[in-house]
């Protein structure tokens, strides 16, 4: 096998002209040419960005619901759950199952709806590529 500089060769192929081909113009962090120089605020800036978005999911609040709006979960957009509200025509003594699945239903579309809204935030920061640790899982 024929042994490798470290660096793809893709990526040598701009020149080190800033927005040239496969010159890493288009990441935070990553200079053109052989220096490694580029903007250094760059990935700071995207830390930023990421930490506002983290904050503003976290007071952001979605509802799911079930049994046509018997079952209302309140989760916040970072997955935690904020609410529970239970109609009382829905609290059978006689069908506590009901109730146990009327609640999951309603869990599960209320993270549905956090997941699609981590999904809208987190993609207009990443550009809609699929960073591990960011965003759904």
């Amino acid at each position: 096998m024929a042994k490798s500089s470290g660096r793809n060769r893709y990526l040598r192929r701009g020149g080190g002209s800033k927005g040239g081909a496969g010159s890493g113009a288009g990441l935070p962090g990553m200079g053109g040419g052989a220096g490694g120089g580029g903007n250094p605020n760059a990935l700071a800036q995207a830390q930023e960005m990421l930490q506002k978005a983290q904050q503003e999911l976290a007071e952001t609040e979605v509802t799911g619901t079930a049994g046509g709006g018997a079952v209302k979960i309140t989760m916040t957009g970072d997955q935690k759950i904020a609410g529970i509200e239970l109609s009382p025509d829905v609290v059978d003594p006689e069908d506590v199952e009901m109730l146990q699945d009327l609640i999951m239903a309603a869990i599960s579309d209320a993270s549905e709806r956090a997941s699609a809204l981590q999904a809208e935030s987190f993609g207009s920061i990443t550009g809609g590529l699929n960073i591990p640790g960011l965003g759904p899982g």
